[in-house]
């Protein structure tokens, strides 16, 4: 196996555990870190991008995220309140999140004004995946009675911070294990 595909499984198979390892409590709590699962699909989006295994990796990741879900539900007590048709909208809110990583990918550079843009993609695909999974499930997790946009906003609003602050606290560490170790910075991995 060469250096590039050992790499290749190393990062995939850490993003994967990492995920499996905090999924259980998305905003996390005296005991637990916070959900990864949003810095999970964008950094993998990212080193992943010129993989042959992009798109499977992609689903392994949807295939684990609904698993560690499953077995959280049924087998360690935490709430199903989230599993409704609106489920399904993980799909694209994930994507949003992947797709943003693939699309930096092909752009980023070792600069500050390549940091800069890095920043700013983390800072749309989260908002982009914020937006998606919350219409979705206030429209159709059937919990909600309708709201107005302002009620809605207003609502929503409150776990704006933590979702981003969530995905920030996985990716800042992962940008300077990217610029530390050698080799990482010359490309996302082919």
């Amino acid at each position: 196996m060469n250096r590039t595909n050992t790499q290749t499984i190393t990062i995939f198979a850490s993003l994967a555990v990492l995920m499996a390892a905090t999924r259980y409590n998305h905003f996390g709590s005296s005991v637990t870190l916070p959900d990864a699962s949003l810095a999970v699909f964008l950094l993998a989006g990212f080193f992943l991008a010129r993989s042959r295994a992009a798109l499977p990796a992609f689903v392994l990741l949807l295939l684990e995220a609904g698993a560690v879900d499953y077995y959280a539900t049924e087998f360690q007590g935490v709430s199903s309140w989230c599993f409704s048709p609106a489920y399904w909208f993980l799909i694209p809110t994930y994507a949003s999140l992947w797709l943003g990583g693939r699309w930096f990918a092909a752009r980023q550079r070792k600069s500050w004004a390549s940091l800069a843009l890095f920043s700013g993609v983390v800072w749309l695909a989260t908002t982009v995946a914020f937006v998606i999974s919350n219409v979705s499930f206030y429209m159709f997790s059937g919990r909600y009675d309708v709201l107005s946009l302002t009620e809605y906003t207003a609502h929503i609003m409150q776990y704006y911070p933590s979702y981003m602050g969530s995905s920030l606290m996985y990716i800042a560490p992962a940008v300077v294990i990217y610029l530390l170790v050698p080799g990482l910075q010359k490309r996302a991995f082919a």
